[in-house]
């Protein structure tokens, strides 16, 4: 169902983000030689000129947009100018150059907060543009919405191959373990580690605990990012459609955030009590994706939370010099 032409020249955006640092290690592992990069000194997405003079001056055939500006609901709330901003003229910058390049195929990465906020669940990929979207996240959210419009207008207009894919939430190693601009993940893991090393008796985590999450670990994202880029065209195409090219990405499970925090406790060796702080924002009641139609194509994920969890905190303590605070 899938092919792979190794020899093809592929940019990676965002390569030094969690997500596209997953892709570029999931493109050596199948054998890609030619994996483009380039740093933020060395390449401003949000400089158009700048980002036309790259594609210009290399013959890429594959583009893989990973780079966004990303963080948590306190992030979210607190830059919401710089969350729209950003994304949007990042994502119209590349792909506008990718076609201006004539690059036939290109993968955006959204995310799953593009769905309404009360979506019925799990939010099948149809739901997009049927309610409110999550105050807290909606600058993000359009900005997110536009890279889908864009590929899909792109698609129509020019016939490009531009496809889409909604993760949900990611963790792994290389997140951003910030303890309050980062996702739920990073920060409790973070926050449990250090109240373990100070012996500290209890962790607060912020909320009720009863919201439910779907998380997925960064190397599995990378895998099913390959995967949709490479599937064949007609089956991609039988399976979406020009008004609505987007594929869910998730582990298709979902946990209260109390039984999250319950696991990350196992993880860490946190011996203390748990206490949850409801003067602060729950957010969305749930979300969990459907995954019926990347089922169907032939992908499932393959690493459990408890593990991942493992995976994540291990490289926390191995690498604690490199991580973002």
């Amino acid at each position: 169902m899938t092919s792979h032409d190794i020899t093809q020249t592929v940019f990676v955006a965002g390569h030094l983000g969690m997500v596209g640092r997953a892709i570029v290690r999931q493109l050596k592992k199948i054998g890609y030689q030619n994996i483009l990069t380039a740093s933020r000194d060395e390449l401003d997405l949000k400089d158009q000129a700048a980002v036309n003079n790259f594609f210009m001056n290399h013959k890429i055939n594959e583009v893989y947009l990973a780079a966004a500006k990303v963080g948590g609901i306190h992030a979210n709330n607190t830059y919401p100018a710089e969350f729209i901003y950003e994304n949007l003229i990042m994502e119209c910058n590349v792909i506008h150059a990718a076609h201006q390049s004539d690059v036939q195929k290109l993968l955006f990465l959204g995310s799953s907060c593009i769905y309404p906020k009360l979506a019925a669940q799990p939010m099948k990929e149809d739901a997009l543009m049927t309610g409110a979207l999550e105050s807290s996240n909606e600058p993000y959210a359009i900005a997110k919405i536009a890279g889908i419009k864009l590929c899909e207008s792109y698609n129509r207009q020019f016939g490009r191959d531009y496809r889409s894919v909604m993760p949900t939430n990611l963790y792994g190693p290389f997140d951003n373990f910030h303890p309050e601009n980062s996702h739920v993940i990073p920060a409790l893991l973070r926050r449990f580690h250090e109240a373990t090393l100070q012996n500290s008796h209890q962790v607060v985590i912020w909320g009720s605990g009863k919201p439910r999450r779907e998380f997925l670990y960064v190397d599995d994202m990378a895998a099913a990012s390959v995967y949709v880029m490479n599937l064949n065209s007609e089956i991609y195409k039988k399976n979406t459609d020009l008004m609505s090219s987007h594929i869910n990405v998730g582990s298709f499970t979902d946990f209260t955030i109390a039984e999250l925090a319950e696991t990350i406790s196992r993880v860490t060796g946190f011996k203390g009590q748990l206490i949850f702080d409801t003067t602060k924002p729950d957010g969305t009641p749930r979300k969990l994706m459907d995954g019926s139609k990347l089922k169907l194509l032939g992908w499932e994920a393959e690493t459990k939370i408890e593990a991942g969890l493992k995976l994540t905190y291990d490289w926390l303590i191995n690498n604690q010099d490199q991580i973002r605070i």
